[in-house]
């Protein structure tokens, strides 16, 4: 016969059910344990109640399968009494359904409770609990629901408070023993993180026994990866301790053991935000890599140059990346996927556009839902440019509907010219224009004149364009239909 299967909600405590003097209920057999809990209530007046229930039930019943009627001796007079076994066999299927208690109303058949069926319960260690008749079914599955719904709710707040202080164990000084403090003592037992060979590296809370303590150990060799695939986590149970074990993170080989003398609904959730907090601290102090980065940010935030922090980061020279989502504004989420795509855990997030910085030596691909625009591979005096043109790039995909976009580097007619010297060339021409003129002046020449794409890329109304390029033309008294003069204009845009 298979074990019955209580279902994941909130217990309810018998003694509280009997505490509401609303109800009235009498617990007149069975165990008095107050431990004893109910996961729901259910009605049913079969004989044989078994197929119906999941188990942690309260079944209410008025009787009316009973053969016989109601009487203190079980029968009635003029009727015969049900068989002795009768009671016993109905309590005995309940008990193997793994039903909780059994509710038994006083009307409208009976009068009061059969004595056989009180022994049976007694036998068999069913609470029985006799409801008045006052006392409708319906009001006490309603009890229970707000008994349930009561510790639901104390449930969720006792969870909230523990994810507040792990969260603020895990900024203190001692983060990783301040975090198995705080586990430990709001699970109420034993927190251990145990290193990659198996040693305890710190411990907190109630020192268990010998034995719980080495089952704990062994239950942590489950789920530390080795040369097999293992489970992200592990449970047990031994000399009436409840154990668990979880991975930190993959491949590293740290562990969290929790040992308890009880599990709570709200544990798992406790127990999983402190796996999590401290797979982070773990894989913090493991990785040369994440503390060569932290490291290269320290040092520009003190004033250190670029380029002295580059070989930090895995390489000379870098290429920049802007990419928008489709249809959305990008969020941390989509922007760290992003970033995961393209191989690189550097990423901004900004307003309309997330930036990574990724490897020059690598080739950044399209990714579906996503417009990207790819930089050139630049040193890191040059970062600022290649992001420049990576954002040129994200405008002109984004214009003409590309997925992707890459600024072409290859030499070209103005690399001849000395750069001093086109630089001014290009300032003098362009000196007419403001910032946001120039800048239409280039989207629109880059799209070989186009107003619709032009809008597209720059966000405004092709209107506003047309009126912006007769401005252009105007102040700088030239015809831009002129394939020549539109050759000078964008050499001296490439420049500014």
């Amino acid at each position: 016969m298979p074990e019955p299967t209580v279902p994941p909600t909130p217990p309810v405590p018998l003694a509280a059910l009997l505490a509401r003097e609303d109800l009235a209920l009498r617990q007149i057999a069975g165990p008095r344990d107050p431990g004893l809990a109910v996961h729901w209530a259910h009605t049913s007046e079969m004989a044989d109640p078994y197929p119906y229930l999941l188990g942690g039930e309260l079944l209410l019943t008025a009787g009316v399968h009973v053969p016989g009627a109601a009487g203190p001796d079980g029968g009635a007079p003029g009727r015969a009494a049900p068989p002795g076994d009768y009671f016993d066999v109905y309590v005995s299927r309940i008990v193997a359904a793994g039903g909780a208690a059994l509710g038994f109303g006083l009307a409208p058949v009976h009068d009061t409770v059969p004595r056989a069926l009180v022994t049976a319960c007694d036998t068999h260690g069913l609470p029985l609990l006799e409801v008045p008749p006052q006392t409708t079914f319906s009001g006490v599955a309603r009890a229970v629901w707000q008994l349930m719904a009561q510790a639901r709710h104390a449930e969720l707040r006792r969870v909230t408070e523990a994810q507040q202080s792990l969260a603020a164990a895990a900024s203190r000084p001692d983060p990783v023993p301040s975090v198995l403090r705080q586990l430990a003592r709001r699970v109420g037992g034993r927190a251990v993180l145990y290193g990659p060979e198996g040693t305890e590296i710190a411990t907190a809370g109630t020192e268990p026994t010998g034995e719980v303590r080495g089952a704990l150990a062994r239950l942590a060799r489950v789920v530390r990866p080795d040369s097999r695939p293992a489970p992200a986590s592990a449970t047990d149970t031994t000399g009436g301790s409840r154990l668990a074990a979880y991975a930190l993170g993959p491949g590293r080989g740290f562990v969290l053991g929790i040992a308890t003398a009880r599990r709570e609904p709200g544990d798992d959730t406790v127990a999983s935000v402190a796996a999590v907090l401290l797979s982070l601290l773990t894989g913090e102090q493991r990785s040369g890599t994440e503390a060569a980065r932290a490291s290269a940010l320290v040092r520009l935030l003190l004033g250190a140059p670029p380029q002295s922090v580059a070989p930090l980061l895995g390489g000379e020279r870098w290429q920049v990346v802007h990419g928008r989502p489709e249809g959305q504004a990008p969020d941390a989420m989509a922007a760290a996927a992003l970033g995961a795509a393209l191989g690189s855990p550097l990423v901004d997030l900004g307003e309309d556009v997330v930036r990574v910085l990724v490897p020059g030596d690598g080739e950044p691909l399209a990714q579906p839902g996503w417009t990207l625009g790819v930089g050139d591979a630049a040193t890191p005096a040059d970062w600022p440019a290649a992001d420049t043109r990576a954002g040129r790039a994200l405008a002109r995909a984004r214009a003409t509907r590309a997925p992707l976009v890459r600024h072409g580097a290859r030499p070209a007619l103005a690399d001849l010219v000395p750069p001093d010297e086109a630089e001014a060339h290009a300032r003098t021409l362009l000196a007419p224009l403001g910032p946001t003129l120039a800048d239409t002046l280039r989207g629109w020449l880059s799209l070989h004149g186009s107003w619709d794409r032009t809008a597209v890329a720059l966000g405004v109304h092709r209107n506003t364009v047309r009126q912006r390029i007769a401005r252009c033309a105007a102040l700088l008294g030239t015809d831009l239909d002129d394939p020549d003069v539109r050759m000078e204009l964008w050499f001296a845009l490439r420049q500014r």
